[in-house]
């Protein structure tokens, strides 16, 4: 039995956020007979609103592995500068971490939401002898200045870039979820030797028992016609307003209707612009527990995502939703200009370059006309490689041959 330490600022539990990658792996690295560790931020912005960060405990049992919290500052959302105060907060803590357990590990795993906190990991596994693993799921600074406009030359983005390239010249071992993040990494230096992809997943056992939907849930959404989901988050980076932009495109095709599952920051201008343009055929629900996704996605036709145009995603993608709505059986419509789109691997849907609406209006015409067995081929498609290559217990044994090879 090993003793692994999974560390990522913004973790949570299935009853305090979504849970995601890390409870997932964490999870399934339990199983596999290691004394697992999963350590983040007592408050951050991927809580949910109804969660009340100072009565969680400082440390639990979840589903056979510890999770334990760090104690940072809080900040109102994800904008919010003191965001940033509570990442050197979570870093200064974390060295904490050997004596506060009272152990050693024999791996640590650093995850990226942001690298400041590496620096630490960097330092408590050196000491405890401990073999270093650098995950990376949005590439920092790069995400700052190709996203958020900064400039490479800002002295707070030199300091980060300085943290990602000691991350990869200094880790044994560098992960991420990005299929195709080792060319910007070797870029900066790393060994591409040190390189595994670890994709995001789902849990089979979850998602193959849906939780029933709740009847004023069902009742908004439309009986027939081409229903075409979103799910998530509402946020400028999801390209909702290309969707929008082409639902009023498609005014001539009543049976076509377009159903928007979540919230977020970006959800009022949404709604806004959808009363701006008359669209009668988009329907706004609000977010439902990960357990009913599948449940959404199977009252529905197709599914849709987007991305920004933007150079960062040539890297590769990794949303959550992507391995479920493989798994829905249902086609997939993608907006994305990028590199690694598993829509086009794995031939489950109908890919369109980011942030045109005619072309993706267009696609939504094509698969509206198709014949239901095209369809249903597609769907097929994306759930066979759902099962054969997003199972989170077959990525927690990836993940175990790069923590403890």
């Amino acid at each position: 039995m090993s003793r692994i330490w999974l560390i990522n600022p913004y973790s949570s539990t299935p009853s305090t956020g979504m849970g995601g990658r890390h409870h997932y792996l964490a999870k399934a690295l339990s199983r596999l007979g290691h004394q697992v560790t999963l350590v983040a931020a007592r408050r951050h912005h991927l809580l949910r609103q109804d969660v009340d960060a100072d009565r969680l405990p400082t440390e639990e049992i979840v589903d056979g592995y510890r999770f334990v919290r760090i104690d940072v500052p809080r900040y109102s959302h994800a904008h919010d500068k003191r965001r940033i105060l509570a990442w050197f907060v979570f870093a200064a803590r974390l060295l904490q971490l050997r004596r506060r357990l009272g152990e050693k590990p024999d791996a640590v795993l650093y995850s990226s939401p942001h690298p400041v906190g590496y620096l630490a990991a960097e330092r408590l596994a050196r000491r405890c002898g401990a073999r270093l693993v650098f995950e990376v799921r949005d590439i920092w600074p790069l995400t700052l200045v190709e996203v958020g406009g900064y400039s490479p030359r800002h002295p707070f983005i030199r300091f980060l870039q300085w943290i990602e390239d000691r991350a990869y010249n200094n880790s044994d071992r560098v992960v991420s979820n990005l299929e195709g993040a080792v060319g910007h990494m070797t870029s900066r230096g790393m060994n591409a030797s040190k390189f595994t992809w670890v994709s995001n997943g789902i849990a089979l056992d979850e998602v193959a028992t849906p939780a029933p939907l709740p009847a004023e849930v069902t009742a908004q959404i439309p009986k027939d016609g081409l229903r075409i989901a979103y799910t998530g988050t509402l946020g400028a980076a999801n390209a909702l307003e290309t969707l929008l932009n082409a639902a009023a495109m498609l005014n001539d095709l009543p049976a076509v209707h377009f159903i928007l599952v979540g919230q977020g920051r970006e959800r009022a201008f949404l709604e806004s612009r959808r009363d701006e343009l008359g669209l009668n055929n988009v329907h706004f629900l609000n977010g439902v527990p990960k357990k009913q996704v599948q449940s959404v996605l199977g009252a529905c036709d197709a599914c849709y995502i987007g991305w920004l145009n933007s150079p960062l995603y040539q890297w590769g993608i990794a949303a959550n939703k992507i391995p479920e709505y493989l798994f829905s059986g249902k086609p997939i419509v993608h907006s994305f200009s990028g590199g690694s789109d598993p829509v086009m691997k794995f031939d489950c849907g109908i890919t369109v370059p980011a942030e045109e609406p005619k072309a993706l209006a267009e696609a939504i015409r094509r698969l509206h006309g198709m014949p239901e067995d095209g369809r249903r081929r597609m769907g097929e498609n994306g759930h066979k490689a759902a099962v054969e290559h997003y199972d989170y217990a077959q990525l927690a044994r990836r993940m175990e041959q790069v923590l403890l090879g």
